[in-house]
């Protein structure tokens, strides 16, 4: 059934009369929910006053759970999969978006304290972050074109920890665990009221629960802020990052069952992952500064400029790649508010401009070393997009949101050499055709605790460089950019004097020129265009507070040393599900006719729900369970991959001593019940080797002293 049906219900709802004469300003409006501002589509409204579907965890969401991976923290919000094919080798699904990732980040646009990290070809390094660093993670699902640019399956704007005001610390930690797992982390920090500085490094190493599968990283974080002038604050952000880890490779079903913790085995033919000595190596620098400026009360310009640089080595089953790249870009909004007929006006509009360069040079793989060169290609990307938004107080409590954006992309790939070929190399440029991405909401507050939302967004995304220059030396010229209309209704607010918080939304999403991936013999993705899709689903969340402790006698640190107060002490329920109606449309394939089918890679249900105890003596235990039902491995939905439930749980103890000594040990266990099952499924995989088989049963433990003045 179309969510079309659906509108008429909302309208109803929205001629609920206005429970209070609207005021002016009525986002200034004192309400008695607790709730966090967001960013959101840059409004930086409470999330009850943003019309979108968005999601946030923040650090003490992230500490329930192993500190080695960010998986479990951001697998807490309904409709959102990070999911690891191998160690520290992400890939991160909104909405079903991975079905044009088979590995990385694609179709979703990230940004890193606010500077793109998605690069100019539409690929993002999630890879580059360790969860120390990270503070924050706000999530837009759907498309968000008419502020973020290409991108349909949604944006994700990471943070690092903010630093208090008027005090300084140093902090180190460790933790050690299954399958070789060692981690330490330095910080340290200052704050003043006009100015901040912080500095992390984060090491970790593991030698994987499967065979070809153990890591090394090396992530070091700066972040500078100061206030120059009453009017003027400057940023600086600097990200440096040393990673190293094997790939193990995809297993049948049969090598499956017998042994999860092989890596891919050799044929009589092909050599395996362990012979080719199969890897991803990369060193990467990105330094971004934000001016902001505050002409008057109503108007600011922040913009952002940004330089990175990158060298990467993949050697894999038949070749061994070299990349150097380098990337440029920027980021500038100019917000004003204003009043129009009494009521509140936000006009904002700008700019965002990406421009990259990469030597992009494939070799001969001979067991891990570089052999005869099988082509060189010179790749030049430039995208960019400008954008404007309004937002409106209307009567009764309305809030309308207008916005849209008009974007760019080129490619220029030039192969300057061809062992295949020479001397006939060749240059192709590619123009897309220009985009133009709008989006309409209207959210009407119920109460003072309580709204709805009604919203139609348009979104594109066109093929990453990847995707076009896959790794078999073809050049995919027919490949088109997606497009699709996304249609939501959805209600949030709070409940019991504020002890339940609850959020729902509905949305259907038609999506033209669907690119989906297969995988060959030789363990190379290619791409294709199937069509139509229609993604239909239903998203909740669901938290409260079940009981609430007594106040403690001191302040209770967290792992970035901010204070715990009082009322964040007892027990509290959370849980997230998303049911999901994914089908393909007008799509045939080899003949058949797949109209109906299920969309591959996605799964109609996935449940997180868990226990969040804590005491005013600093005792805490974090339970947690997730589930997935089974997920379609390939287009004609002849192949799955079984669903499973998960269990795991965190505790330990925090404290404060002497007025100081920040201290926090503790301990964990992941799959406590040692399911086997294939986490980051190979899609449309050649040979059916499908699995990348998760971690059996896990257990950690660590502490983390600091010191703070």
């Amino acid at each position: 059934m179309s969510f079309r049906y659906l509108l008429p219900l909302l309208l109803a709802l929205l001629q609920l009369p206005a429970y209070a004469q609207t005021p002016v300003d009525t986002a200034a409006r004192k309400v008695s929910l607790p709730e966090a501002t967001v960013t959101g589509y840059g409004q930086r409204l409470p999330l009850r006053r943003t019309a979108a579907a968005i999601g946030v965890i923040d650090a003490r969401v992230i500490e329930q759970f192993n500190p080695a991976a960010l998986t479990q923290a951001v697998n807490t919000l309904p409709g959102v999969r990070l999911e690891e094919r191998a160690t520290a080798s992400y890939r991160l699904s909104i909405r079903g978006s991975t079905l044009r990732s088979p590995f990385g980040v694609r179709n979703v646009k990230v940004y890193y304290n606010g500077i793109p990290f998605t690069e100019a070809g539409g690929s993002t390094p999630l890879n580059l972050l360790d969860p120390a660093i990270i503070g924050r993670l706000e999530v837009l699902k759907g498309p968000a074109g008419s502020v973020y640019g290409a991108g349909t399956g949604g944006v994700a704007l990471f943070g690092t920890p903010e630093v208090a005001a008027g005090s300084s610390r140093v902090s180190a930690g460790a933790t050690v665990g299954s399958f070789g797992l060692r981690r330490t982390s330095i910080t340290a920090e200052t704050g003043s009221a006009t100015s901040s500085v912080r500095a992390q490094y984060a090491h970790q190493e593991q030698d994987g629960y499967r065979e070809q599968s153990a890591l090394r990283r090396d992530v070091f974080a700066l972040d500078v802020r100061s206030a120059a002038s009453p009017n003027t604050t400057l940023a600086a952000h600097l990200l440096y990052t040393d990673i190293n880890y094997e790939l193990p490779g995809g297993l049948t079903r049969a090598q499956f069952v017998a042994n999860p913790r092989q890596a891919r085995p050799g044929t009589a033919t092909a050599p395996g992952t362990v012979a080719q000595r199969a890897f991803y190596a990369s060193r990467t620098g990105l330094l971004g500064l934000t001016h902001e400026y505050r002409f008057t009360d109503g108007l600011e310009l922040q913009t952002t400029l940004y330089g990175s640089g990158t060298v990467i080595r993949t050697p894999y089953l038949v070749e061994y790649e070299r990349n150097t790249g380098v990337g440029t870009g920027g980021r500038s909004a100019l917000s004003y508010r204003t009043a129009l007929a009494g009521r509140v006006l936000r006009l904002q509009g700008g700019g965002e401009f990406q421009a990259s360069f990469t030597d992009g040079r494939s070799y001969q793989n001979l067991a891990g070393t570089p052999g005869a060169l099988r082509y060189n290609d010179e790749i030049s990307t430039t995208t960019g997009f400008v954008f404007a938004q309004a937002d409106y107080s209307l009567p009764a409590d309305f809030l309308l949101t207008v916005a849209a954006s008009y974007n760019r992309l080129r490619y220029r790939i030039e192969r300057v050499s061809n062992a295949a070929t020479q001397p006939n190399a060749y240059q192709f440029t590619r123009d897309f055709r220009p985009e133009v991405s709008p989006r309409v909401a209207l959210l009407k507050e119920l109460s003072p605790t309580a709204s709805v939302y009604a919203s139609v967004s348009t979104g594109f995304s066109p093929p990453t460089i990847e995707e076009i220059r896959p790794s078999d030396a073809s050049l995919n010229r027919e490949l088109q950019a997606e497009r699709g209309v996304s249609y939501e209704v959805g209600t949030r607010g709070s409940l019991l004097a504020n002890r339940l918080r609850y959020e729902v939304n509905l949305f259907d999403f038609r999506l033209r020129e669907t690119v989906v991936s297969s995988t060959t013999d030789q363990g190379i993705v290619v791409f294709r265009n199937t069509g139509r899709t229609t993604q239909r689903g239903l998203e909740a969340a669901l938290s409260g507070w079940l009981w609430q402790a007594a106040a403690p006698a001191a302040p209770l640190p967290n792992a970035n040393g901010n204070a715990v107060p009082a009322e964040l002490t007892g027990l509290r329920a959370w849980a997230s599900y998303a049911y999901n109606n994914f089908r393909f449309g007008n799509y045939a394939s080899g003949g058949t006719d797949l109209r109906g089918n299920r969309l591959t890679g996605t799964t109609p249900h996935t449940l997180s729900a868990g226990l969040d105890f804590s005491e005013p003596f600093g005792f805490y235990l974090s339970p947690n369970l997730s589930h997935q039902a089974r997920v379609v491995l390939n287009d004609a939905n002849t192949d799955y991959a079984a669903g499973y439930w998960v269990f795991g749980a965190r505790g330990g103890w925090r404290r404060t001593l002497a007025g100081h000594l920040e201290t926090n040990l503790y301990a964990g266990i992941d799959n406590a019940t040692d399911r086997n099952y294939s986490l980051g499924n190979d899609l449309n995989a050649f040979g059916g080797r499908y699995f990348q088989p998760a971690p059996g049963r896990a257990w950690y433990t660590g502490a983390q002293l600091g010191w703070r003045w």
